[in-house]
């Protein structure tokens, strides 16, 4: 199996299952030609973050990490026209091409847009959150989960993108910064009796990765 295949197999099922949308697409475009790292998620995971916030019938969304809104609009189209969707994003050009994007949308009204350390703006949240979703620095991931975990409510979900690192979380011997906080985030988690959890491996346009899922249930 090789990155061809797997980005094949995604395209085969991007076509299949999810129509073209030309703000979605220009999206993508404007976070490339404002020179961002071409690291959002691929449109079947946000799709997939999508049909789970719609599952839960979510009413408030915690985004941790923008980057350029690709995500973000794909959460905000989940919400009602009185919901609304907090997302927290360290750069400031980052922000600013992001808050473009979900305007012309159609969902800016629906996101609130945080500048900052996201550990500096977690306590200014307001819970509870239905579905909380954690695309940022690995290396803060266990911090980011205790903070999910007091502002998602029981019955709510977080999920936890790029867990698997192309199979490096498997190394217990690993220093890297970022592996140390995976394996940390996933033994709080397995520590945690408030919250149920898989993961999952992923393959795709995006490499190989994966995700968490964590269901809070007390």
């Amino acid at each position: 199996m090789t990155q061809e295949i797997w980005s094949k197999v995604d395209e085969y099922l991007i076509d299949a299952l999810i129509p073209s949308d030309p703000a979605l697409e220009a999206a993508l475009v404007a976070s490339d030609e404002a020179g961002m790292p071409p690291i959002a998620v691929a449109p079947n995971q946000g799709k997939l973050l999508h049909l789970l916030a719609r599952m839960i019938g979510a009413r408030s969304i915690l985004e941790i990490g923008t980057l350029g809104g690709y995500s973000t609009i794909w959460l905000a189209r989940a919400l009602p026209s009185d919901g609304r969707l907090v997302t927290l994003e360290f750069y400031p050009k980052f922000a600013d091409v992001a808050r473009k994007n979900l305007d012309a949308a159609g969902v800016g009204e629906l996101v609130d847009i945080r500048l900052g350390e996201a550990l500096d703006l977690l306590p200014g949240v307001e819970g509870p959150i239905d579905l909380t979703f954690i695309d940022a620095d690995r290396v803060n991931n266990p911090a980011y989960f205790e903070a999910a975990l007091r502002l998602t409510r029981p019955g709510g979900v977080i999920v936890v993108d790029n867990v698997v690192r192309s199979g490096a979380v498997a190394d217990a011997s690993s220093t890297a910064d970022e592996i140390v906080g995976l394996r940390r985030m996933h033994e709080l988690i397995a520590a945690e009796p408030r919250v149920d959890a898989t993961a999952l491996q992923t393959v795709g346009k995006k490499g190989y990765d994966g995700l968490t899922v964590i269901l809070v249930t007390s």
